[in-house]
């Protein structure tokens, strides 16, 4: 094919868009990369970088025995950018890997402008088209305009689905009373890279009751809340019952205060924004609460009465297809093949899952345009788990999904629950190699 055709165009330079260029780009194909910004920002983007993170600047555990963990693995395999750059920027987080967030997405974007087959074109893009000769990779993400919106409804119908996701508040370290919180990482020995923030019984019911009647962001009318449970606003947690938040992101347990000798009866955890240590956001900390409301109570979290906040919490709309319905393995429309969905409009959730779906898009639109097979991961690998929840879950039952070892297959014999972790690793290394020279 002529090396002018050998073209992919590319929609969103978040995560998933730009290991979609990169992965394309590395395997010989020329690649448009269309970015609104600087133009043009969503409600909850404000960086001009690519790859900017919003949530959280956590990628989650790094133990190859968890199942992000073991996808981190399987990309790193396949020489993810995003993920060479998320180890090269990382900041002290016990097992997790978290990165300097601003660090991390100028690194990104350096590196896509920097290479020769990408072409970075700074222009709102607000309706597909089909082309086959350019194969086009959506990867617009949860904020999708209602523009571009509609007109992936027009190739899909309205078998779209749309929930909400919060963001965490991020506060200034030296502004921490640390006469009251104390550092510690779960259940480990000795000072960990976590702050924490110690309840008593007495406290922790004052600030529930206080969460309980705070204000709240309305919706507008068009809105419905369909809230993600991997990340549920605090408030919404609350209402569950007196003692969710402390099963939950408050949990206590392994969390011994080396003041007292003894486990707080409820705790909220800071985690380093930043390798200096001087910004910290709450662990779990997802809100709706209104800017006045977020201040007055998270003062009343023992060690940050007069706490600075550098950033405060807000909710966002996240916008995804039911895939099992539209979806192929290969992340192609069934109605129309030379479109290809990345990211979390694809049904994933968060950071890792989203660039992973845009590893695999890149992958498959290049094998596509350069005449090669498309072959699917394996299902015992983190990468084929998620393709399997994608395409094979019931449509009346879907929801968008972190990478977990319930997406896995079932075990062919019993394994004991402290080796599962251990026996996926195996058999993903095994199949990933398989793969990896079915790909070659």
């Amino acid at each position: 094919m002529d090396t002018e055709k050998r073209t992919i165009k590319v929609i969103g330079g978040g995560l998933a868009g730009c290991e979609a260029a990169w992965q394309a780009a590395e395997m010989g194909c020329n690649v448009k990369l269309y970015e609104m910004k600087p133009r043009k920002f969503s409600p909850a983007h404000s960086s001009t970088n690519l790859a900017e993170l919003v949530c959280s600047n956590s990628l989650r555990s790094n133990a190859p025995t968890s199942a992000v963990g073991l996808l981190k693995v399987e990309m790193r395999q396949m020489n993810s950018l995003l993920i060479k750059i998320a180890d090269e920027t990382a900041v002290p987080a016990g097992q997790a890997l978290a990165v300097n967030r601003d660090e991390f997405a100028a690194r990104v974007t350096q590196q896509i402008a920097a290479h020769p087959r990408i072409e970075v074109i700074h222009k709102e893009q607000t309706a597909l088209t089909a082309d086959e000769e350019i194969p086009t990779i959506l990867a617009t993400g949860p904020l999708t305009s209602e523009k571009m919106a509609d007109s992936l409804a027009a190739f899909t119908g309205r078998d779209r689905l749309a929930f909400y996701d919060a963001i965490a508040p991020i506060v200034s370290a030296e502004s921490l009373n640390m006469d009251i919180i104390y550092s510690k990482s779960r259940w480990q020995d000795g000072p960990g890279d976590y702050l924490n923030c110690p309840f008593d019984k007495e406290q922790y019911l004052a600030f529930i009751k206080a969460l309980g009647e705070a204000d709240t962001v309305p919706l507008k009318e068009f809105e419905e809340a369909k809230y993600f449970e991997g990340c549920l606003p605090i408030e919404v947690m609350q209402a569950r019952g007196e003692d969710t938040l402390r099963y939950g992101p408050m949990k206590p347990v392994g969390l011994r205060n080396p003041r007292t000798g003894k486990d707080p009866y409820a705790a909220v955890q800071l985690r380093m924004e930043n390798k200096e240590g001087t910004l910290l956001n709450l662990v779990g900390f997802q809100t709706k609460l209104t800017y006045p409301e977020q201040k007055r109570i998270f003062r009343m979290i023992p060690g940050m009465e007069n706490v600075e906040f550098e950033r405060l919490g807000s909710i966002h709309r996240n916008t995804f297809v039911c895939a099992p319905l539209l979806l192929e393995p290969s992340l192609q429309l069934k109605s129309n093949p030379d479109i290809y969905l990345a990211g979390q409009l694809s049904g994933v959730e968060g950071y890792v899952e989203s660039t992973a779906m845009g590893l695999l898009a890149g992958v498959n639109a290049a094998r596509s345009l350069l005449g090669k097979n498309i072959i699917p991961p394996p299902p015992t690998t983190s990468l084929g788990a998620l393709i399997k929840h994608l395409t094979e879950t019931d449509p009346d039952c879907f929801q968008p999904s972190n990478v977990n070892f319930g997406l896995f297959p079932a075990w062919e014999k019993k394994v004991p629950k402290k080796l599962r972790g251990e026996k996926r690793r195996e058999l993903s290394a095994a199949a990933m190699t398989e793969w990896l020279n079915l790909l070659a």
